[in-house]
């Protein structure tokens, strides 16, 4: 720290322990100076001569007899008095990034100027700041910290304006002209957990060498430096991402906890808002989980729409860099959900629309080949793995809010049919959604089921999933039909580490399983049956069923065709015959015909199988009696 001294005689000033304060002299004290309840026994003429505000004061004391001023409204108060009376005095003083905006304020105030005497204390001062302090990275740091106590003056006299401006400076220097001393021992930030603290040597001066000393600066000094530093346009903007994440996390204590507390983040709203604000507008120039912090402290502090908007925006550009933690954000206290979900939902399709932007560019341009080739290249345009990672992230971020007992089936469909696009070799994740969010909401609707369980593909389920899909009894027994058929085709036609190409017709009968017969016969009961879950029952049967269809690779196209074709005509018999003996068992469970099938006429397929008695399944026993007539039709 740089340090100046003022004066040559030795220090005078005693004090009598009554806040009264004198020079040991010979002569007897002519005037009194009161500043904030001390009194200061002085002598007129080394004063008057260096201060025109005492001039003025004493002039008017005179002429009404009176020997004594007040002067409390001094900035400094009686410290920076007694240095400025010291310094009249020719006594030695001592001034360094700590005191000397107090004294040049007072001194100011004094009027301790150039035209009253040469070499006064104001220009002295002026002198030390602009060859030391400015000069100095660190004490340029301590005097812009000290301005605040004297604001308005410090403001008027520049003092803040010419600390921003020599900071802003030092930090845009070329790193290789860095021989300063400077902080950087400050710990790893949580998501760059690697390593222990590093500290920065003389050689190897890293291109946020200043980062970690600015985070002292109150959050409107350090706004002021930061536009300065962008204004000169020579750092990048990742550099001043870096700078932000730093102060964020040193000011703001939740940011290093797990939960956020909503009272440590109302203290620093200002902070929060102002980080927001100061974002560089360079993509990926700060960490999308630094972006996800600021937005859930937003959320809480129920910030502008504005901040919020800006926000989804840049976190949708750099979405694929967020995890399931990251994106679980607590909604304000009016939302009955635990976690904002319409929120994520628009910085989804932030991140989708990054992909329809380029395309709607590409087709513009569709004359001129070799600029839609340099377009394709743009990196707005999304990567097959960048959708791939936001897809994964989405379908477990689906099966995390599906353990919420207020989530709408609406909302958690919604959101996964933003992402339903995106191809994925596996859809395991949105299996495992789908089927907690049914075992949380035992109340969904069939038609809710069914649009819920139509986001899912079969054909890419794993052996695990399709063994637990198929003994799922929450799942519809379309799925599960086309589960064990995906299965055992994949099984029979493969080694089981890739799905083999469906033969047409199995595609198309799969495709048409929810309508059976011609529209004359029982398509509305046909629906239901398929869109109910699966009895254990007609669960065995099926695997019988559909276990038949061994498929032999040396066997050709056409013979796995029919083969299909006619498996999943045994399916739907099997559906059929079904609902015909709950019928007929029901019927006679009531003795009576016409009354026990117009009951059960509407009536699911799990019911009826479910209402037979212990008795009349050991003389039906309807498993054989199922797999007899399936095998003759």
């Amino acid at each position: 720290m740089k340090f100046m001294k003022i004066g040559s005689k030795p220090d005078s000033f005693k004090t009598d322990g009554n806040n009264v304060r004198y020079v040991e002299n010979e002569l007897a004290s002519d005037i009194t100076i009161n500043v904030e309840g001390s009194r200061f026994c002085l002598h007129k003429f080394p004063l008057l001569s260096k201060c025109a505000c005492l001039q003025k004061l004493l002039s008017s004391a005179d002429k009404n007899n009176v020997d004594e001023v007040d002067i409390s409204s001094i900035p400094g108060g009686a410290t920076a008095f007694e240095t400025c009376a010291k310094f009249c005095y020719g006594m030695t003083v001592t001034l360094s990034a700590y005191n000397v905006v107090a004294t040049r304020c007072a001194a100011e105030y004094l009027g301790m100027n150039e035209t009253l005497e040469k070499g006064n204390l104001i220009y002295k001062i002026d002198v030390f700041l602009n060859s030391s302090l400015f000069r100095s990275w660190k004490d340029s740091i301590i005097v812009l910290q000290t301005t605040k106590p004297y604001l308005p003056l410090s403001e008027d006299l520049k003092l803040i304006s010419l600390c921003i401006d020599a900071i802003a400076s030092k930090a845009c220097v070329d790193v290789s002209h860095v021989e300063w001393s400077y902080t950087y021992n400050r710990k790893k930030l949580p998501e760059e957990n690697i390593g222990p603290d590093q500290v920065k040597t003389r050689g190897e001066v890293p291109n946020d060498w200043w980062v970690e000393d600015l985070c002292e600066l109150e959050i409107d000094f350090y706004k002021r430096v930061i536009i300065n530093i962008k204004t000169k346009g020579i750092l990048g903007g990742e550099v001043i991402g870096e700078a932000l994440k730093a102060y964020g996390y040193r000011r703001l204590s939740s940011f290093n906890k797990v939960v956020m507390e909503q009272g440590d983040l109302v203290k620093h709203k200002t902070v929060i808002e102002t980080l927001v604000w100061l974002l560089p507008a360079e993509k990926n120039s700060v960490s999308c989980g630094f972006l996800l912090k600021l937005l859930k402290a937003v959320t809480m502090l129920n910030s502008g729409e504005m901040v919020k908007e800006q926000l989804v925006r840049r976190i949708g550009q750099q979405l694929e860099e967020a995890s399931v933690a990251e994106l679980l954000i607590k909604p304000n206290q009016e939302s009955e959900t635990l976690y904002d979900v319409d929120l994520v939902k628009k910085i989804v399709v932030e991140f989708m629309a990054r992909d329809q932007n380029s395309e709607i560019e590409i087709q513009d341009d569709d004359d001129d080949d070799d600029e839609v080739e340099e377009i394709k290249k743009f990196p707005g345009i999304l990567s097959e793995a960048s959708k791939l990672m936001v897809a994964k992230v989405i379908d477990s971020y689906l099966a995390e809010i599906a353990k919420d007992p207020n989530l709408s089936a609406y909302t958690f469909i919604d959101l996964a049919e933003i992402v339903s696009s995106i191809s994925r070799p596996a859809h395991d994740g949105l299996y495992r959604a789908i089927d907690t969010y049914l075992k949380e909401h035992g109340g969904i609707t069939k038609g809710e089921k069914k649009r819920m369980c139509k986001l899912m593909d079969c054909r890419k389920l794993s052996v695990e999933a399709c063994m637990h899909a198929v003994q799922n009894d929450r799942l519809p027994l379309r799925v599960v039909v086309q589960v064990l058929f995906f299965e055992q085709v994949r099984a029979a036609a493969s080694s089981g580490s890739s799905t083999p190409d469906l033969p047409k017709g199995m595609m198309r009968e799969l495709r048409n399983c929810e309508t059976y017969g011609s529209a004359r016969s029982v398509p509305t009961v046909m629906e239901d049956e398929w869109d109910a879950v699966a009895t254990e029952e007609e669960m065995r049967a099926l695997k019988r069923e559909i276990a038949a269809l061994k498929l032999q690779e040396e066997s050709g196209r056409k013979s796995m065709d029919r083969a299909a074709v006619t498996t999943m005509s045994r399916v739907k018999s099997l559906i059929k015959s079904k609902k015909i003996f709950g019928k007929k068992l029901q019927s006679q469970s009531k003795g009576g015909g016409g009354g026990g099938e117009k009951n059960n006429g509407g009536s699911d397929s799990s019911g009826s199988l479910g209402s037979v008695t212990e008795e009349g399944a050991k003389t039906a026993t309807p498993s054989r009696n199922l797999t007899r007539r399936v095998s003759v039709s």
